[in-house]
C-alpha cells in the first residue's frame, strides 16, 4: 500500500519534505481490530509536533495521520460492531483504557505517533475506537471532526461556561472554525470573541457567526468567562489570561507548544494575570467520549466544515503551509475515492 513515512524528527522549516513516499504491506486485523481502508485522512498540527520532535513518536520509522475516514475493509475476531463496506472514523486515541480518564492514562496509544496512521491506504484500529460516521458528511468534511472538533468539544466541556455567558476563541484553524459553531448550537445565548492574526481569518470568523472579532493583541468589548487556545504560540496565553474576567479559565488546546515566543512568559505578572481566582486548564489529548458524544452533534447542527484537500503525495505541501498559517478550516489529503 502507498504511505508518507515519517523516517527522521527534522525541522520542516530546514526540510520541506520530512514524509518520504513509500510502499508498506497492507497491515492485517488482530482480534477485535478492524482493517479500514482509508478515504481521506486530515492534517493536524501535532503532524508538525512529530515530526520536529515536540511530541516524537516512540520509534521510527511511523507513518503519521490520526483524522482518519474510510470503509472498513476486514474484520478481526470477535469483532460485532460493523459490517464490511461500512464508513467509520479514527481519532487521535487508537486505544486505552476505555475509562473516563483514559487520555491521561500510561496506557493511552496515539494513531499516528504511537503506531502507523492514516497517511496511508490501510489502517487497523480497535473496533471501539473507530465511530459511525453521520451521512451528512462527506469524507473530507468529517476527517476535521476526528480530532479538530472532537477535541474542540473536550475544551468546550473544560470551559465549564453557562449560556448567555461570554467565550474566547484565540486561534481560527481546524479546531476554532468547528469549536464556535457548536458553542453556538449549544449555548445559544452566549456570546462567541474570536481572537486571530489575520484579517482573513477574523472575517471567516464573522461569517460563521461570531459576535466579535479582532487581533490577539485587541481588547474585546467584555471580558470573556473562559477562552479557549487553539494556537501553536505562548503569545496569545499571556493576552488571554490578561483580558479574562476575574474568576475566568484559560483552556490551552494544543499537545505542545512552539519554542520560538516562550521568552514573553517572562513577562507574566501574577497581580495581572493569575490573581482574582484565574485559571488554566491544559487539554491532554481526547476520549472516545468526547468523539461519540460530538459526532452526533455534529450531525444534528450540521456543522460547516471548511476543508482544503491535497493528494496523499503532497502531504509535505499541506503541512508546510498549516506551519506558515496558510489556513482556512482544515487541510485534508484525499487517499482514494470520497463520497
Amino acid at each position: 500500500m502507498r504511505a508518507m513515512v515519517l523516517a527522521s524528527i527534522a525541522d520542516i522549516q530546514e526540510n520541506s519534505e520530512p514524509l518520504q513516499l513509500a510502499e508498506l504491506p497492507c497491515p492485517e486485523p488482530g482480534d477485535s481490530e478492524v482493517l479500514i481502508k482509508v478515504a481521506v485522512c486530515g492534517v493536524c498540527h501535532t503532524e508538525l509536533d512529530e515530526i520536529e520532535g515536540r511530541a516524537p513518536p516512540p520509534k521510527l520509522p511511523v507513518v503519521p495521520g490520526h483524522e482518519i475516514v474510510g470503509r472498513i475493509a476486514g474484520l478481526g475476531a470477535d469483532c460485532r460492531r460493523y459490517k464490511i463496506g461500512q464508513r467509520v472514523g479514527v481519532g487521535w486515541v487508537h486505544s486505552s483504557t476505555g475509562d473516563v480518564d483514559e487520555n491521561i492514562d500510561e496506557a493511552f496509544v496515539a494513531t499516528g505517533r504511537d503506531v502507523d496512521g492514516g497517511y496511508a491506504e490501510y489502517v487497523v484500529v480497535p473496533e471501539t475506537y473507530a465511530y459511525a460516521i453521520p451521512e451528512v458528511f462527506t469524507d473530507a468534511e468529517a476527517a476535521p471532526l476526528l480530532c479538530a472538533g472532537g477535541v474542540g468539544y473536550r475544551s468546550l466541556r473544560l470551559a465549564n461556561i453557562s449560556d448567555g455567558q461570554v467565550l474566547g476563541l484565540t486561534g481560527f484553524g481546524g479546531s476554532g472554525h468547528l469549536v464556535l459553531q457548536v458553542a453556538k448550537y449549544l449555548y445559544p445565548k452566549a456570546r462567541v470573541f474570536v481572537f486571530a492574526r489575520s484579517e482573513s481569518e477574523r472575517a471567516f470568523a464573522m461569517e460563521l457567526g461570531a459576535d466579535w472579532s479582532g487581533d490577539t493583541s485587541d481588547v474585546p468589548p467584555e471580558a470573556p468567562h473562559a477562552i479557549i487556545d487553539t494556537t501553536p504560540a505562548w503569545t496569545p496565553v499571556l493576552a488571554a489570561l490578561e483580558c479574562l474576567r476575574p474568576g475566568g479559565r484559560l483552556v490551552i488546546n494544543a499537545i505542545r507548544k512552539e519554542t520560538a515566543d516562550r521568552h514573553i512568559m517572562a513577562n507574566i505578572r501574577y497581580e495581572e494575570h493569575l490573581w482574582l481566582e484565574k485559571e488554566i486548564k491544559s487539554v491532554a489529548n481526547v476520549t472516545h467520549r468526547d468523539i461519540e458524544e460530538f459526532l452526533p452533534i455534529a450531525g444534528e447542527i450540521p456543522l460547516r466544515v471548511e476543508t482544503q484537500s491535497y493528494p496523499l503525495e503532497q502531504a509535505n505541501r499541506a503541512l508546510t503551509e498549516l506551519q506558515a498559517g496558510h489556513v482556512r478550516g482544515a487541510k485534508v489529503l484525499i487517499i482514494s475515492e470520497t463520497s
